[in-house]
C-alpha cells in the first residue's frame, strides 16, 4: 500500500464567469459588484476576475469548504481534511514496471466555482483556486508542493517520490492545465503550477506509481504538502 496525503488552504472571494465545455459555452450570474469574463479560448478550466478588494488567494487540494458556490457570492472556509491518493499493488505486480493506477478518498467532484462535476471519482484529486488583487495585474501567484525524499514504511523501507507521477484533465477540458502534469522530485520544494493575478484555475490529477523495482511487502506513506504564495 501506498498512501500520499494532500492539504490545501481556502480565502474567500465573489464573481461572475464562463466555462467553455464540450464546445457548449454557459454563463452563470453573480450578484453583487464583483464580475468576471473568461477567454473564450478552450483550456484546462480558467476564468478571468475583475480586481477587488481585499487581495485574496485561495487553495484547495482535495476536499474544500465554501458555503456556496462562489458565482452566487460563496465564502471558501478552511478546512483541515487530509486527503490521500493509494494503490495496492497485487504481489503478482510488484515490480514489473506497468504502473499502477493510483486513487483517492477525496468526494471533491465538483468544483466551488458554480458547481460543475470537474473531476471523476475516485481516480481524480482537485486542485484549484483563484488569486485576485485589489488593484491591476501583478506577477502570478506560485503554487508549490514540499516532498519529503521518500515514501517509508515501519521497518525503514522506502520508496523514492519520484516513483509517482500524474496526469491532468478535468471534464470538458482541452488546451494547457494551470495544474500540468509532473512528476514528484525526491525530496525538496517543486512548483506544480501557478496563477495569474485576477483569475479562477482548477484542474484534475489522475496519480500513478511507476512500479520499476522490487520492494518489500509493506505500507509506504508520505505527506506533500501544497502552498500558494502570492506576490
Amino acid at each position: 500500500m501506498l498512501s500520499m496525503p494532500a492539504s490545501g488552504m481556502t480565502g474567500r472571494c465573489n464573481a461572475e464567469r464562463r466555462r467553455a465545455s464540450l464546445g457548449a459555452v454557459l454563463l452563470a450570474a453573480a450578484g453583487a459588484a464583483v464580475l468576471c469574463a473568461a477567454s473564450k479560448s478552450a483550456r484546462g478550466f480558467t476564468a478571468t476576475l475583475t480586481p477587488y478588494a481585499p487581495q485574496t488567494i485561495y487553495l484547495q487540494v482535495g476536499v474544500g469548504a465554501f458555503t456556496n458556490d462562489y458565482i452566487y457570492g460563496g465564502q471558501p472556509e478552511n478546512n483541515s481534511t487530509v486527503n490521500t491518493v493509494s494503490v495496492s499493488v497485487a504481489g503478482t505486480a510488484v515490480g514489473s514496471g506497468v504502473a499502477q493506477a493510483m486513487t483517492t478518498n477525496s468526494t471533491a467532484a465538483n468544483s466551488y466555482w458554480d458547481g460543475y462535476l470537474f473531476c471523476n471519482l475516485p481516480a481524480q484529486l482537485y486542485i484549484g483556486g483563484f488569486f485576485r488583487t485589489a488593484g491591476g495585474s501583478t506577477s502570478p501567484a506560485q503554487v508549490t508542493a514540499q516532498v519529503p525524499s521518500a515514501l517509508t514504511d515501519t521497518t525503514g523501507d522506502s520508496i523514492p517520490f519520484s516513483q509517482i507521477q500524474w496526469t491532468s484533465g478535468g471534464n470538458g477540458d482541452t488546451g494547457a492545465e494551470p495544474f500540468p502534469a509532473g512528476t514528484f522530485v525526491n525530496g525538496g520544494t517543486q512548483t506544480v503550477g501557478s496563477m495569474a493575478s485576477n483569475t479562477w484555475n482548477e484542474s484534475c490529477w489522475t496519480f500513478s506509481f511507476l512500479n520499476s523495482a522490487v520492494r518489500p511487502a509493506g505500507t509506504y506513506t508520505g505527506t506533500v504538502v501544497y502552498t500558494m504564495t502570492a506576490p
